[in-house]
């Protein structure tokens, strides 16, 4: 017995003395390896790469532009002539650069001038410009360089809204609409109304509480200057939400109207229009649904940027509640008419991000994006609203509308997913006739392309890349020729420091059907005998996914490539319910089930990774992300405690019951109810009267509490007025209730964005991760932080 223990024993102590150097070995292999991570981050990668697109300063009523444009040799100004497709320096660097030496008796860097508002004026062949507050005037044709004055420290005029001919000006002063003329030897101001108040207001912004000093007004001007339109909304009932600002002599608190989901007071929104020469108003009669939202544009119901010359037309569109049904009404002002001109119904709701009115002529016909097929098209209504066509069809998504050619009766417009064997994310340029007939592709490159046109002939800048492509930057006619090749991004220093592209990958949503796109990055220094934990950075839509379409070093891109650094194998990929890009039951998917519905198809997309690569390992699942995403990575180690180990969740709607209004209600589903409720009348009687009341509960985060087994990192701005920090605080409540660990921080001063505290944060993931995922809990790293 006593051999047997004894072999037993020594069994028994090789066997802790091997596992032990066998944990020793793997935990000297996942070191994070912070010092790759720095190397890479967004700004040193940018720093080596340089520009990546053009984004061309079209020249009023010409074919012609300029644009910047950085790479090794420093920054770059280029004029280009889209008709002759010439290409030349729009001034010599070196001798700009000699002369502001001699003016300021101090060396410039010839191929960093810091050039602060730019200015070209074509016709003079010249430009404006300041260097150290001191305005410069550069003649291109002799090289000749004007000192001008100091820059002086103009009055704060962006109050001011000028008639196009600038005679009048519009504002507002509490609270209500005023006028006067831009002659400053006249300051006569005309008041056009007198019912204006705070949270009703014509002001910009409604709820300001100083008096007497001129404000921003929410009003344009019709074009021909003989009428304004205003719209205001009224929030006078709509409740109030409050952060307290910690900077400053004191903590201040900041308020604002809020309305959440299900609530009764939303505000109601008005229209009105003023006669500039008799000031009477007209509040135009644009009620049909109960909380309706208004959006006084002049066509576009994106960008509002039709206004034909002289016209007294503009053009409404009115949406429900449940944001289901879209009227878009025509108002002229001159008649004061008002017409429906057509209407538009999609449940569960409209893609109203993506909806585009196209006004041709004076009203003769429209152009309107819908999804009446379950893919976004395009239609042409005649002035009446009668269909005359459906212009584009298929099982593809038509984009945004760029340019309209009424002369040849031609539709620009980028789409998705038409191509065979292209990836449908890719957004090409196409065009097609108004009959729909002579649909031809025009940027054929397998790439995603990103369209700026000119605003006379169809010329084009087209910038095209992929996540592993260099970005190309190409001018292009109507037809899709290139004309010139603008500029090719330059990887080359980039890649010889050992940076690399991400990767595109595919896989299957939990349907087992649907095509799951996505990217991953690996570390620089990857080894594919070696095993990676995971890390999936999320974003559930439905207004995107998280992943890069082109080639991107800047925001999530740039971040999850540094992350990968560590030692991780970063992951983004979509989820059924994620992007308008793919369809309408795709991006639907969503629809009543706000926190759980992207969750299945990211495990099982990380699942599918780890049984195609060995080198991906599923026993070690991190997550992160912010917002939306912020809200998903939480809901997922929730969800599958046993599968996600750590989530780091930013400024994230863990409880959209209070988060703003249209975007829970839209996507999450609200029920109208109307019940009788009894009450006393003037004379003492009881009558019976109607109640409209709305109910849109959502699930939230919290209530997933108790199922908390990993690590949770949560991090909220404590200013932040778009996702309030109470969604963030109210999941930390119900933590703690049931007895789980997990870490926290608040970023003081900040909102919904970090901004100059993003590096701070990027770095607390890291080592979060690096802690949770790879047992790296070394102290003595400093965060090292860029420099200004």
């Amino acid at each position: 017995m006593g051999t047997s223990m004894k072999k037993g024993y020594y069994s028994l102590t090789t066997l802790f003395l091997l596992l032990f150097l066998a944990i020793q070995s793997v935990s000297a292999q996942q070191k994070a390896n912070f010092e790759l991570a720095e190397r890479f981050t967004s700004d040193n990668v940018q720093k080596m790469i340089g520009s990546t697109s053009v984004f061309p300063r079209w020249i009023e009523d010409t074919n012609r532009f300029w644009y910047t444009y950085e790479n090794s040799e420093g920054t770059f100004w280029w004029y280009v002539d889209a008709e002759r497709g010439s290409k030349r320096p729009l001034f010599d660097r070196d001798e700009l650069s000699m002369q502001l030496a001699e003016i300021f008796n101090k060396p410039f860097n010839a191929k960093d001038l810091d050039l602060d508002d730019f200015t070209y004026d074509d016709d003079k062949q010249l430009f404006t410009f300041n260097v150290e507050d001191i305005e410069f005037t550069y003649n291109i044709n002799g090289n000749d360089l004007v000192k001008g004055d100091s820059v002086k420290e103009e009055e704060n005029e962006r109050w001011a809204n000028y008639s196009p001919d600038s005679t009048y000006i519009v504002y507002a002063k509490n609270h209500n609409l005023y006028m006067m003329k831009s002659d400053t030897s006249d300051t006569t101001e005309y008041q056009l109304t007198e019912d204006g108040e705070r949270w009703f207001s014509y002001q910009a912004n409604a709820g300001d509480t100083t008096t007497n000093e001129k404000m921003r007004a929410r009003a344009r001007w019709f074009d021909n200057e003989k009428k304004i339109v205003a719209s205001r909304s009224d929030d006078r009932e709509v409740d109030e939400l409050w952060v307290i600002n910690t900077g400053g002599d004191r903590p201040s608190l900041e308020t604002y109207k809020y309305a959440m989901p299900g609530e009764e007071e939303v505000g109601i929104e008005y229209v009105e229009v003023f006669d500039v020469e008799t000031m009477e108003r007209t509040i135009l009669p644009l009620e049909k649904w109960e909380d309706q939202t208004l959006n006084a544009g002049y066509g576009d119901m994106q960008t509002g940027d039709y206004d034909p010359d002289g016209s007294d037309v503009m053009y409404i569109y009115r949406l429900n509640r449940k944001a289901s049904m879209v009227d878009i009404i025509r108002y002229d002002a001159a008649e004061n008419e008002m017409n429906l001109v057509f209407s538009d119904t999609s449940e569960p709701y409209l893609n109203w991000e993506w909806q585009q009115l196209e006004v041709i002529g004076d009203g003769d016909e429209y152009i309107w994006w819908s999804e009446e097929t379950g893919w976004g098209h395009l239609y042409r209504y005649d002035s009446e609203g009668n269909l005359i066509n459906q212009i584009t069809r298929g099982p593809w998504q038509v984009g945004d509308i760029v340019k309209v050619d009424e002369d040849e009766e031609t539709i620009f417009f980028e789409a998705y997913g038409r191509e065979q064997g292209v990836h449908p994310y890719y957004a090409m340029l196409y065009k097609v006739n108004f009959d729909g007939s002579g649909l031809r592709l025009l940027t054929p490159e397998p790439a995603n392309h990103s369209i700026s046109e000119s605003e006379e002939g169809n010329y084009f800048v087209d910038n095209y890349s992929t996540v592993d492509t260099e970005p190309v930057s190409v001018l292009r006619d109507e037809n899709g020729r290139v004309i010139t090749e603008l500029e090719r991004t330059d990887f080359s220093q980039a890649r010889e420091a050992g940076w690399d592209t991400p990767e595109v990958f595919t896989v299957k949503a939990a349907d087992g059907a649907t095509d799951i796109y996505g990217v991953m990055w690996k570390p620089f220094d990857f080894d594919s005998t070696k095993s990676y934990p995971v890390v999936s950075y999320v974003y559930p839509g439905p207004q995107t996914e998280p992943f890069p379409i082109g080639f991107s070093y800047r925001g999530s891109s740039g971040r999850n490539a540094s992350l990968a650094q560590l030692g991780f194998v970063v992951l983004a990929m979509g989820n059924r319910g994620g992007s308008p890009i793919r369809s309408k039951y795709y991006h639907t998917y969503g629809y009543g089930d706000l926190r759980d519905y992207p969750l299945a198809d990211n495990k099982y997309g990380i699942e599918q990774l780890a049984a195609r690569h060995s080198f991906v390992d599923a026993s070690r699942v991190g997550i992160y992300g912010h917002s939306g995403g912020g809200f998903m990575s939480t809901a997922a180690l929730l969800t599958y405690p046993g599968f996600y180990d750590v989530a780091v969740s930013s400024a994230g709607n863990h409880d959209n019951n209070v988060y703003n209004r249209w975007w829970s209600e839209t996507h999450n589903g609200v029920k109208r109810k109307v019940s009788t409720v009894k009450e006393m009348a003037d004379d003492s009687t009881e009558v019976e009267k109607e109640e409209i009341t709305f109910d849109a509960p959502i699930e939230t985060n919290a209530e997933l509490a108790a199922n908390l087994e990993g690590h949770l990192l949560l991090v909220h701005g404590n200013i932040d007025n778009n996702v309030h920090p109470a969604n963030t605080l109210r999941l930390a409540d119900a933590l703690i209730k049931a007895g789980k660990r997990f870490d926290m921080m608040i970023l003081p001063g900040r909102r919904h964005g970090f901004g100059e505290y993003q590096p701070y944060f990027d770095r607390m993931t890291w080592h979060y991760f690096a802690e949770h995922l790879l047992g790296d809990y070394r102290t003595n790293v400093e965060f090292n932080l860029p420099q200004d």
